[in-house]
């Protein structure tokens, strides 16, 4: 659990799962044709976040908190005339931990927890059958670690109009995870020899309409109903309700312009689930071709997201002192002082430069700057409580065609 308790941030989320498949693809299945060849490609990953005094009272903190290296092989195939196969590997090693409660605690507060390690291993596999004016395809996947394990299994199918400008997208997932809270690093008044686990049937309905030759939209909508151990086990104050349902709207809009040979994606993301927090997600990005078989594409996100119903500021005791938590609400069911569900408002900026070696060697090399504050949630008030969030990531990677 540490892994996803610690990591699982939309921040890192975003950037570990790139390479996930066993949920609904947010990425719709243009092609009615099996790829004519295969591809393999490896990345390598490289996170770190830290937190810094902003105000009168945090001034001269600095705190690194996760440190990841990832490393990721995949592979697609044409197989049979009419199906593709494709797979995955992730290794990934973390280090550090997030903070207990608001800006505080881990690790500060505790040395080896600080100082741990964890070593996560997940695959994939998928199948896809190609047909006239559609697609079908199944996904099998599994993660482990030393206290959670997640298994998942998804189908989504794809058709198209006879013109091939339309194409709708149906897809369902079922998750299991495991949750072992006889971790050593689990808070006393959590720990317990008996797993816990949580189940999340998830679905993908979407439609994909390609307007002229440059312009190509699109739009998902997606809902999951997840029911089991929510809780953080590594933080203390923090109950959780034991059932977490969520919406997500999604659109997409890519314009080819003609003059420079250049693409804009452009993409907007709201999220809504039972816990309270509404999210909206402005992305775009520019791809333009260089000389030589080299390509630039600057990106910018921006990200804004109200606190759970449950969320706990930081109180007059703390801000004096950011080493004491406050105390829940008397009598309250639920509480978080998780910082990752209280209002923030967010800015990505990044750069990815890749160079085209020949036929069929293409490497790449992605910079990425996130930085989170409070004051900049427009939606909610945000804690004055929780200092800045910064984080950086480098990702480089290599692919061959055969």
């Amino acid at each position: 659990m540490r892994l996803h308790a610690k990591v699982k941030s939309a921040r890192l989320s975003s950037v570990l799962l790139g390479a996930a498949l066993a949920l609904p693809s947010g990425q719709m299945l243009y092609a009615d044709a099996p790829p004519e060849r295969g591809v393999v490609s490896m990345k390598y990953l490289n996170y770190q976040d830290s937190q810094s005094g902003d105000s009168a009272l945090t001034t001269g903190m600095q705190r690194d908190r996760i440190a990841v290296n990832a490393f990721t092989v995949m592979a697609t195939a044409p197989i049979a005339g009419k199906w593709s196969i494709g797979t995955s590997f992730m290794e990934d090693s973390v280090t550090g931990a997030s903070p207990a409660y608001h800006s505080s605690g881990f690790p500060a507060n505790n040395a080896v927890s600080g100082a741990s390690g964890e070593i996560r291993y997940a695959g994939d596999l998928n199948l896809t059958r190609y047909f006239s004016q559609g697609t079908l395809g199944a996904a099998l996947s599994y993660s482990k670690e030393s206290d959670y394990i997640s298994r998942s299994a998804s189908l989504q199918g794809s058709w198209s109009t006879e013109d091939k400008n339309t194409t709708f997208t149906l897809g369902g997932s079922f998750t299991d995870d495991t949750i072992k809270l006889n971790a050593p690093n689990v808070v006393a008044v959590k720990k317990q020899d008996r797993n816990e686990g949580k189940q999340i049937l998830a679905g993908l309905l979407g439609v994909t309409r390609v307007l002229s030759k440059r312009d190509i939209v699109q739009l998902n909508l997606g809902y999951s109903n997840g029911n089991g151990y929510y809780t953080d086990p590594y933080k203390d104050p923090d109950q959780r309700p034991r059932d977490r349902n969520n919406m997500t709207l999604l659109t997409r809009w890519n314009h080819h312009f003609d003059g420079s040979d250049g693409t804009i994606r452009l993409s907007w993301r709201y999220y809504t689930d039972s816990f309270g927090i509404r999210a909206h997600t402005l992305g775009g990005e520019y791809v333009q071709p260089l000389h030589h078989g080299w390509t630039i594409t600057p990106l910018l996100r921006l990200y804004t997201q109200s606190g759970a119903d449950f969320y706990v500021a930081a109180g007059p005791a703390e801000q004096a002192n950011p080493s004491t938590a406050t105390p829940p609400p008397a009598g309250a069911l639920f509480y978080t002082e998780d910082q990752r569900l209280s209002a923030f408002g967010a800015v990505t900026a990044g750069v990815k430069i890749s160079k085209q070696l020949s036929r069929d060697w293409l490497v790449d090399l992605k910079f990425e700057k996130y930085e989170q504050r409070q004051q900049w949630a427009l939606f909610g008030n945000g804690d004055p409580g929780v200092t800045a969030f910064h984080a950086r990531s480098v990702q480089a990677g290599v692919s061959r065609q055969f």
